[in-house]
């Protein structure tokens, strides 16, 4: 019998909390049980392995992430969208870095489908949209974005760039500055 109180949801959002504070990759059920006061045992009813506990994890941090993205892009076009998109997944990898980390991992395609990782797709679109880009250029640039944006954020918050003199916030900006220039003088397909 399950536990009182115990739900997938909030397991979820406990083992969500629990990666950003141990790191993605220590996160266990017995981690999570601790967190509970239970033994691993009590959990199975509601999670049937770290694995799938880890997935809902990262479902749910590609939710968080595209509620947030989506709540910064409205209203906005061109630069000012690409800058709004960028600053929202840097953000949320630095105050989230375990649910950031859960985000990156590869979902089987049913999961996939029915996660927001098409609505981050879709937004990247949208914002190439406004640099009005043709296919297949669309799909470069959606793909050099991400590439982009995630080696940025994981080099920062690994430490990378802790040795240079540089703001790491004024080579942020100037990095978006360069994808701004690059996305409006996209070199056409030959």
């Amino acid at each position: 019998m399950a536990r009182a109180g115990l739900t997938a949801e909030r397991l979820t959002q406990a083992a969500a909390e629990l990666a950003d504070e141990l790191g993605f990759h220590n996160l266990t059920v017995s981690a999570l049980a601790r967190r509970f006061g239970v033994k691993p045992a009590a959990l199975y009813s509601h999670v049937r392995d770290a694995q799938e506990l880890r997935v809902r994890v990262a479902v749910l941090a590609l939710a968080e992430l595209a509620e947030r993205a989506a709540a910064a892009l409205a209203g906005r076009a061109g630069k000012d969208a690409l800058v709004a998109f960028a600053d929202a997944y840097r953000g949320y990898a630095k105050e989230h870095p375990g649910r950031y980390a859960a985000a990156q991992i590869q979902l089987d395609d049913e999961t996939a489908y029915a996660s927001a990782a098409r609505r981050h797709a879709e937004m990247t679109r949208a914002i190439l949209r406004g640099y009005d880009l043709p296919e297949p250029a669309q799909t470069d640039a959606v793909r050099m974005l991400g590439s982009m944006f995630h080696g940025f954020v994981s080099l920062e918050t690994q430490g990378g760039f802790s040795r240079t003199p540089r703001e790491v916030d004024v080579s942020w900006a100037r990095t978006l500055d360069a994808l701004d220039s690059v996305l409006r003088n996209w070199p056409p397909d030959e």
